[in-house]
């Protein structure tokens, strides 16, 4: 059988110029977020089958990566059903992890605890532009904070990230999950049927207010209801004033301190930032993990499809480990897509150090080669970086490629004679 060169579909192999890219855009999470006060930390790519498929993961538990059980534990002769075969998998996000390791450490961790946490996550999901089925997450949280400050505090940290490298004139969604089922209560559907309307709902910007009106009357739905859930949409404006208009509409469907929660967070936000950004109240936004039990947010860039990042508060989680409900609130961005948009864009690390390349022609003297090494252990003592490599052939496409990955200035050692270029 012959080997595959091509990495599995889905995953991808990145190449020296993306790479010095990512490592930049990493270094400024970690210097951002610490600035923040987000402390970081590391948990196991894989995790119990238990925790991944306690139907908290929405959809994302149908592209779990499963392990077999190994050694004594797999017994494919008595197997019956697939958990018989399968005792862990491959995270496919942070937040779960996170709330196992909460759970498991909290008696040694500083309350409120703001975590950062950067690694790769697995989904078995359709690869598209900016999707993979491997790929980093990077996610900040803060465990133990019930109040708006927590909320403020991501967004503001996630937002000033952006800034630095670079975005600006995109837009952080947001809503209430509280203020979705109150929409839905007061316009007489059932508690029962949130979970289908909410997911018809999601589909706004993809079908239209017509075809969300369409779908719901499919799903046997009451025109009566559906017309007076939809108007409610139409009138609302996408500010914190009209999350205080829903307030006044909804007051008997849900507790107005929730509405007024989310409008002061908008508030917040838009009077203290300094990025360039728009926070808009959008009552469309579901999100589709169901652990999210308060605020939700997204975030929009012109020009690249679905969101480049996302979270909200999900109190209820920890208390499945633990038995005792913890708040939380969670801001994820998409890290994968972010970089695929600065490739895009040609982005360019800035500030990036002078780089050197001596190149040293095939069948120079001993002497000759031992001092292109020489000076190159001279100025990387200097704090150069410095490549030394054989040259090539074909030396013009070797420079391109060099250039490509940083390098400015060359130096050339030949049999007879030295050659400085620029």
């Amino acid at each position: 059988m012959s080997l595959k060169k091509k990495p599995v579909t889905g995953m991808k192999d990145i190449l020296p110029a993306e790479m010095q890219v990512r490592e930049y855009v990493m270094n400024q999470i970690r210097e951002t977020y610490g600035g923040f006060g987000f402390n970081s930390i590391e948990t196991p790519c894989v995790e119990h089958i238990e925790n991944l498929s306690s139907k908290q993961g929405g959809d994302n538990e149908k592209l779990i990566f499963k392990i077999m059980k190994r050694g004594e534990k797999l017994n494919l002769e008595t197997a019956q059903m697939e958990n018989d075969l399968v005792d862990s998998g491959l995270r496919y996000d942070l937040t779960v992890p996170l709330s196992r390791y909460y759970s498991n450490n909290a008696a040694v961790l500083p309350a409120p605890f703001k975590s950062l946490q950067m690694g790769s996550v697995w989904r078995a999901d359709r690869p598209q532009r900016g999707r993979f089925r491997q790929f980093v997450q990077c996610d900040i949280d803060i465990l133990g904070d019930p109040t708006r400050l927590a909320e403020i505090e991501l967004i503001l940290a996630t937002t000033t990230l952006l800034g630095k490298i670079g975005f600006k004139g995109y837009t952080v969604r947001i809503n209430d999950r509280n203020i979705l089922k109150g929409m839905a209560a007061q316009c007489g559907f059932s508690e029962e049927s949130y979970d289908q309307v909410f997911i018809i709902l999601d589909k706004m910007d993809k079908i239209g207010m017509d075809g969300v009106a369409g779908e719901l009357k499919e799903a046997g739905y009451p025109e009566e209801n559906i017309k007076n859930y939809l108007s409610l949409f139409e009138t609302v404006t996408r500010d914190a004033s009209g999350v205080r208009s829903l307030k006044e509409v909804l007051k008997d469907a849900m507790d107005p301190e929730q509405a007024e929660n989310l409008a002061a967070i908008i508030d917040s936000v838009s009077a203290i930032t300094t990025s360039q950004f728009k926070i808009e109240f959008d009552p469309t936004l579901v999100r589709g993990m169901s652990y999210y039990t308060g605020t939700i947010f997204e975030i929009l860039v012109d020009g690249f499809p679905g969101s480049v990042g996302g979270g909200g508060r999900y109190d209820k989680m920890i208390g499945k480990f633990t038995g005792m409900d913890t708040p939380a609130c969670g801001f994820s961005i998409g890290f994968e897509r972010i970089i695929t948009i600065l490739m895009e864009e040609g982005f360019t690390v800035p500030g990036s150090e002078e780089r050197f390349a001596f190149l040293i022609e095939k069948g120079v003297s001993d002497a000759v080669m031992n001092e292109a090494v020489k000076e190159a252990m001279n100025e990387r003592a200097k704090g150069k970086t410095v490549l030394v490599s054989q040259m090539n052939k074909n030396k013009k496409f070797q420079k391109e490629s060099l250039i490509k990955e940083g390098y400015t200035q060359f130096k050339e050692f030949y049999k007879e004679a030295l050659k400085e270029t620029n």
